[in-house]
């Protein structure tokens, strides 16, 4: 495969010395830019796998010309990913998983998000009586949570696999034995010190970076073995290998013996761990369903007032690319994301008011605020009808290292899953050949404001609220039309968001809809994407009123939409290092 570095590469080292968490938010992107690549896409298949790695697209092919099914599949893509592009998703972190099974004409919402240890209290992230640095506490142990992944391809394998569990690793044992090539994406993120973390733990630093401490060169043969015995472990007896067994009790050790930030999690926390489904929230839009993922993940909520807002707006009389179709798009994201940054948490814990958010009569009236012409500025939340409780607004950070896959199977059942280690290589201590996320920094590092509880507060055995935004759409006659998702930290429902409203309001190919340059507002800066037609935007927006930043959007988003005939064509983001590969 060949690449060409086209963005202009961002260190965020610079960026260390920001404390204050809406900075953080604001000033930088989850992963930062390593350049754009020639698409390798694929279309007119059968059956079609779509993932941010050649080899994880393999690995999830592979099980499909098994007779596996996209369930199966997605083990074994999260199995290559978590060897292949350590800094994005792996075992050690969390995920959100849709699956549409065909023959029962069902939707599922998987839910494998990370948990706060049973001991932690509203002020983990708390030091000196006062919240710590963004940047001191996600590093080491403190930011460590249950990791969720694998109890959540068990239940969904389990569910509506075909083949056996211990056949879906083999690929990517074999790979971690024999060795992978470090990809120039892989590379960069290394030596950007995009994490500071990186080089401070022997485990980490040994894997990462040559013994002269240069980051590991484009091309390197990485072999892991550590991995491949994990993995193998796994394959044999199963989750109980990570939840009840000898990779647990190595986890917690390597968490609570972090000396410079130890960490709270305990066996205790791994047993008791489960994953959940969840139903899925779906409304319609236009001539289709759209379906999303509910809380404890903002996205599938946030996503869905975007589009319904927008639909309050005349939005079709405008293109979605147009100066005025950005300019809307501004403001019902405006809208969206102030209600998320107050209503949005673990459901378990909070009451999130979730049909009041999204009742066509409260939409309506929030629409009311959208100024055409000029920008708003800042909105505050609305006020749903029935909530009695009075919280205050939460800037958690939210920064995740995250990867999408999407994946349909010759009998048309279908994944799209999210999944994430947090920052990009998570908390930087490695177990057993695998990073451990950092996820707990997305809770709310102050429990309350002004004598308000924030909803996203630290709880012990609650789920931070994400962004992971997987989605599905239906067409007119129920049947499964399309999947998307993409990493891009609180960035995510706006990726998520516009290539939606172009795939389902435009004639563009998916390619073409993944591609669209990005507009991102999150109730603060209208971020256009760098080296791209939106800059050209910025002048015009300007005299709308818009505080307007020019920088790296960095999404990866992958996608698949049926065809009139029946097959697939998938959309691969040029943004990153993915691959898609189908079946006839």
């Amino acid at each position: 495969m060949k690449y060409t570095i086209l963005l202009p590469f961002f260190c965020f080292s610079l960026l260390f010395p920001l404390v204050n968490a809406y900075a953080v938010e604001e000033d930088i992107a989850p992963e930062s830019s390593t350049g754009l690549q020639k698409n390798i896409t694929s279309s007119e298949y059968q059956s079609l796998v779509v993932t941010a790695h050649p080899l994880a697209t393999e690995a999830g092919l592979n099980i499909l010309k098994q007779g596996g099914s996209a369930a199966d599949a997605a083990v074994a893509i999260q199995a290559m990913l978590t060897l292949v592009e350590p800094q994005s998703s792996g075992i050690g972190g969390g995920a959100f998983l849709l699956y549409w099974d065909q023959k029962r004409n069902k939707l599922h919402a998987y839910d494998g998000r990370e948990t706060a240890p049973l001991s932690a209290g509203p002020k983990l992230f708390y030091k000196n009586n006062a919240p710590m640095g963004w940047v001191d506490a996600f590093i080491g142990g403190r930011s460590v949570g249950t990791p969720g992944v694998l109890k959540m391809l068990e239940l969904s394998q389990k569910n509506h696999g075909q083949l056996e569990w211990g056949s879906l690793f083999q690929d990517t044992i074999e790979q971690a034995e024999q060795g992978f090539k470090v990809s120039p994406r892989l590379h960069k993120l290394i030596a950007s010190g995009i994490n500071p973390g990186l080089n401070r733990y022997a485990e980490a630093r040994e894997y990462f970076y040559l013994e002269d401490g240069s980051p590991l060169p484009i091309g390197f043969l990485r072999k892991n073995q550590s991995l491949a015995d994990t993995l193998s472990l796994i394959a044999k007896q199963g989750t109980q290998a990570f939840y009840n067994g000898p990779l647990r009790e190595q986890i917690v050790d390597k968490v609570r013996s972090n000396k410079d930030n130890p960490g709270l999690l305990s066996a205790d926390d791994f047993a008791q761990y489960t994953a959940k489904e969840r139903p899925p929230l779906c409304l319609p839009y236009k001539t289709y369903k759209v379906c999303g993922f509910p809380p404890p993940t903002s996205g599938g909520i946030t996503v869905l007032q975007i589009l319904k807002l927008l639909d309050e707006t005349n939005f079709e009389k405008h293109q979605p690319d147009s100066l005025q179709g950005r300019h809307l798009f501004t403001q019902a994201s405006r809208l969206a994301y102030a209600d998320r940054g107050r209503y949005l948490a673990d459901s378990d814990f909070v009451d999130v008011p979730t049909h009041a958010l999204l009742a066509p009569h409260y939409l309506s009236n929030r629409a009311n605020l959208i100024n055409k012409t000029q920008d708003v500025g800042t909105i505050k939340p609305g006020q749903p009808v029935g909530l009695t409780t009075s919280l205050a607004d939460d800037q958690s950070p939210e920064l995740p290292s995250t990867s999408h896959f999407v994946v349909v199977d010759k009998w048309g059942n279908a994944v799209s899953m999210t999944t994430s280690i947090e920052m990009a290589f998570g908390s930087t201590l490695m177990v057993g050949g695998f990073l451990l996320n950092n996820q707990l920094t997305d809770f709310s590092f102050t429990p309350m404001k002004k004598g308000k509880l924030i909803a996203n507060r630290v709880q012990p055995g609650k789920r931070p609220r994400s962004s992971m935004s997987p989605f599905m759409i239906f067409d007119a006659d129920g049947q499964f039309y399309a999947a998307i998702g993409s990493p891009g930290g609180s960035r995510i429902i706006n990726y998520v968001a516009e290539s939606l409203l172009f795939m389902l309001n435009t004639d563009m190919t998916l390619q073409e809809a993944v591609n669209v340059p990005h507009v991102s507002n999150r109730n603060g800066l209208t971020e256009l994407e760098a080296n791209t037609k939106a800059e050209t935007l910025a002048n015009s927006l300007k005299m709308m009123g818009h505080s307007v930043k020019i920088r790296d959007l960095n999404s990866g988003l992958h996608a698949i939409r049926r065809l009139p005939n029946g097959k697939w064509e998938s959309g691969v983001d040029n943004r990153r290092e993915g691959l898609a590969l189908g079946e006839e």
